[in-house]
């Protein structure tokens, strides 16, 4: 063992090798047939495995094989069990498809996808054929594919340039990454020619045109090597992979970062296929970022739609993307560079004018110069197509605003009369500062152009009114010429930082307003208690700020359901509900714009957060073409993602007072049980008892004894009762079914009622009963109040001692009476005056639990609330002691005959 080699215990496997391990189970396994031109034997190479397979026991059906007419293909398929493909009506024709739905039901364990790079026609599930064996493969189905070298998206530029023909069909890198296995198919470019003589790849007219564009000997040998690196490429990966499973120590390469610098030319495009295949030569990660310099304002549509889809590419080629301001783009490129320890910068050289250098500077000169230790690698600039591509953008930049340049010259004019009016009182270099005042509020209020017109005008003027000879454009006094001249040069420079300043102010202004915005819907998510308030706030906060049509859908039992939309949305149509579906399904952009049913009228987007899929959202407008700019598109997602977390918040509140519920419901259930347990089968087992004894020995015991033995019987049934419509009270309360019989009530009448039904629970204790003279009539339920009465004493004769005496005082107070009920018990603990009359809570003596239900204060306070009054519970203040203090109203507006019940 080497010495720096650390102990054979130390070594542990890689976590991302065991995650990716972890990852990979469930899914079906992709070997992949690669060939370096068509022709090599890819097709049959697959089905001659897959016969073996066959052969071994294994599962196979055809889901698709194109034969092209060859007969040793044709023979291969027999035998095999193939899967009829689906028809597609396409502009008058029936197109053949692989049946995706069809496969998935017959779920073999291997299937044969020829042809991966294949695009399915308009209508299908995916666009590309290599998504749907994504799918095949999600589902645990072995496949086995074709591809041909040409159609990996990343070298797709590099065939173009040995062929001189671009593939249009081509599948992204990450599939190849992906596979599990990679055999490479190759024959030397003699016999691949033999073959296309031999009619064997093409029909004999086909193949002679084929031999004379595409298969030349020197694209066939270019080809075959690139076929062989990327394969070999893969091999190593697969390698290292393996080393980082079973924790296999071995030299480790330097961590190199790429790092590739986007702009709205036409060969960016390039750059970023070359920075995906350096970072997959150096085994590292790579970024692709775009620096909105102070130009970025004056682009086209049509040029910032040129950078939004090169960063889509770099984005499906694998690349960590960026939107980056910077007053310089070099200095911008470098500092983030240095930010994140980037070693490879990659950008496309510019085919623009030496003029335009000269104006604007050239990055490449300037990366090449700052750059130090970075190593930058220029990609060859465009083509001519290119180049007139761009041109053609160009050329549709927003129309020139004449006004502004008219206002430029009255600019001009108003200096030129306030210089003619202060002339006598200025020398004539000071009259210059007038005009530079000119050239500022034009740079403030219109912008650059206007601006640099507004300087040269100014030149002009001050040489022909203010310099002499007067009324000429000739200057004879050298000092003069001077003057004039940095003067004009003061002048271009004024109003062109000026007008940068404005480009950049505006542009500050933007990100602003959009920063404030997302602020201010960042607050008044915070504020949304409810779900269908928050998804309906959402809808119109997309549709304000993007200018567009949204739905918010959210899963429901039987599927995707809108449940917000701005306009107002209820239902949406077959296209979009399967693009909605797939999303949330896949987690993944489907439907306008996408690479998945992009027949679907809408864009939709799933709303994620880290504890998983929350819904999804529906973009749209009525107008054609690009449906959102990268800005939008950043801001979308801003945008979502404020939303999930604020769903998942609310979702958690809802979880949080459920749970609460939950544990408030178990919390009575277990006081009921207890209650139930004490309060039914000990007056239950006296009155059982109590029977049992009379029917059995009734004729051994005396007429006293029997009596007793009645009267505590009696007592416990009473006891029983009491509970009983303890319960149904309750249960009265709770539903809102209280009924309230008012009529008018005499106080005396009421507590001497009450004092009769409570005597048995009373026993000993002695009763001090004061009620206020001329207390009025008073209009409740009598039933109902006598019930809180007894409640209440049988309360007091629970807490206090046997001989002690237990006080009912009412008296009149303002509007309203109030009724008090003491005791000379122990009082209530502190800790427990906010939860007295709370159900099922009662009150722990020092030694014992008091017997009861802990019902009773319950339904008081119920009962009192429900009549119009308020109840509280105090210690005295005298003495020990509980106080329980009822207020009533002295009058209630009488009720409609039959009235309802109380909530």
């Amino acid at each position: 063992m080497a010495a720096s080699d650390p102990p054979e215990a130390d070594r542990r496997p890689s976590p991302d090798a065991l995650l990716a391990a972890v990852n990979a189970e469930g899914r079906g396994r992709l070997k992949i047939f690669l060939g370096a031109a068509p022709g090599v034997g890819k097709t049959y190479e697959m089905l001659q495995s897959a016969r073996r397979k066959r052969a071994e026991g294994v599962d196979v059906v055809v889901g698709v094989v194109e034969t092209h007419g060859r007969r040793e293909t044709e023979a291969m398929i027999e035998g095999l069990e193939v899967l009829p493909r689906r028809p597609v009506s396409y502009k008058g024709k029936t197109l053949q498809e692989m049946d995706l739905d069809g496969l998935l039901k017959r779920r073999p364990k291997l299937a044969l996808v020829d042809e991966l790079a294949h695009s399915n026609a308009p209508g299908s599930r995916h666009l590309k054929r290599y998504q749907d064996v994504e799918d095949l493969l999600a589902a645990g189905i072995d496949v086995y594919a074709t591809l041909n070298i040409q159609h990996i998206e990343s070298l797709n530029d590099v065939v173009a340039r040995i062929t001189r023909i671009r593939v249009r069909e081509t599948v992204p890198d990450s599939v190849i990454d992906r596979a599990d296995e990679i055999e490479i198919i190759d024959i030397t470019p003699e016999e691949l020619l033999k073959r296309l003589k031999e009619g064997k790849v093409y029909v004999r007219e086909a193949a002679e045109r084929a031999v004379r564009h595409y298969f030349q000997p020197g694209n066939l040998t270019a080809l075959r090597e690139l076929a062989l690196r990327r394969t070999a490429e893969r091999v190593d990966e697969q390698m290292v992979d393996y080393m980082r499973a079973h924790a296999i120590q071995g030299p480790w390469a330097a961590g190199d970062r790429v790092l590739v610098c986007v702009n709205e030319r036409p060969n960016a495009e390039g750059a970023v296929r070359y920075a995906k295949r350096l970072a997959d030569r150096l085994r590292a990660p790579w970024q692709a970022v775009y620096i909105e310099g102070p130009r970025h304002a004056r682009l086209s549509e049509a040029d910032r739609d040129r950078i939004a889809k090169t960063l889509r590419l770099a984005e499906r080629l694998g690349a960590d993307t960026r939107h980056l301001p910077g007053e310089r783009i070099a200095d911008a490129l470098l500092a983030y560079a240095g930010d994140n320890n980037i070693t490879q910068i990659v950008l496309a050289k510019s085919s623009r004018s030496r003029w335009f250098e000269l104006l604007h500077g050239s990055v490449v000169h300037e990366l090449a110069a700052k750059a130090g230790s970075i190593v930058v690698h220029v990609v060859p600039g465009e083509t001519r197509e290119q180049a007139r591509e761009a041109e053609a953008d160009a050329s549709t930049h927003e129309p020139v605003n004449p006004w502004r340049y008219v206002r430029s010259l009255l600019l001009v004019a108003v200096a030129t009369g306030l210089g003619e009016a202060v002339q006598e009182l200025v020398t004539i270099q000071s009259l210059s500062l007038i005009y530079l005042a000119a050239v500022l509020i034009s740079a403030i209020r219109d912008g650059l152009m206007p601006a640099l017109a507004t300087a040269l005008l100014s030149s002009v003027a001050y040489n022909f009114f203010f310099t002499p000879p007067l009324y000429t454009l000739t200057v004879t006094d050298p000092e003069n010429v001077v003057a004039l001249v940095f003067f004009t040069l003061t002048a271009l420079l004024t109003g062109g930082l000026a007008g940068r300043a404005r480009i950049q102010a505006e542009a500050a202004r933007h990100r602003a307003a959009a920063i404030g915005e997302l602020y201010g819907f960042s607050r008044k998510l915070a504020g949304i208690a409810t779900l269908d308030d928050l998804l309906w706030a959402s809808a119109h906060q997309i549709a304000a700020m993007l200018k567009v049509e949204v739905v918010l859908l959210t899963p429901k039992p039987d599927g995707l359901a809108v449940r917000a939309g701005f306009p107002p949305e209820d239902r949406l149509d077959e296209a979009d509900l399967a693009a909605a579906q797939w999303c949330w399904d896949h987690n993944r952009a489907a439907g306008r714009g996408s690479d998945t049913l992009p027949g679907a009228r809408r864009l939709f987007l799933p709303m994620t957060t880290a504890s998983g899929k929350l819904g999804v959202v529906g973009i749209t407008r009525a107008d054609e073409g690009v449906l959102l700019t990268s800005e939008q598109r950043r801001l979308l997602d801003a945008l979502i993602d404020q939303i999930a977390v604020a769903m998942e918040r609310v979702r958690l509140a809802e979880s949080a007072d459920e749970a609460r519920m939950l544990s408030e419901t178990e919390r009575l259930r277990a006081a009921l049980l207890t209650s139930i347990s004490h309060d039914l089968r000990t007056p239950l087992a006296t009155i059982m008892g109590t029977i049992s004894s009379l029917r059995t020995y009734g004729a051994l015991y005396d007429d006293a004894t029997r009596e007793e033995m009645l009267a505590a019987a009696q007592e416990e049934g009473e006891r029983l009762n009491r509970f009983v419509a303890n319960l149904l009270d309750m249960t009265r309360l709770d539903t809102g079914a209280l009924e309230l019989k008012r009529e008018p009530v005499d106080l005396g009448d009421l507590v001497g009622t009450a004092l009769r039904r409570a005597q048995p629970m009373i026993g000993h204790r002695k009763v001090d009963v004061s009620l206020a003279p001329d207390l009025p009539l008073l209009r409740l339920d009598f039933v109902l109040m006598e019930q809180v009465l007894v409640n209440l004493l049988d309360n007091a004769a629970k807490y206090s001692p046997p001989q002690s005496r237990i006080a009912i005082r009412a008296r009149q107070e303002d509007k309203q009476v109030i009724i008090e009920v003491m005791d000379e018990g122990t009082g209530i603990p502190e800790d427990a005056l906010e939860r007295i009359f709370d159900k099922f809570f009662r009150v722990k003596a020092a030694d014992r639990q008091r017997a009861g239900t802990g019902l009773g204060l319950a339904i008081c306070r119920g009962f009192v609330e429900a009549m119009g009054g308020t109840i509280v519970a105090e210690n005295r203040t005298d003495r020990t002691g509980a106080l329980f203090r009822i207020a009533l109203p002295l009058s209630v507006a009488p009720e409609p005959e039959g009235a309802a019940s109380l909530a």
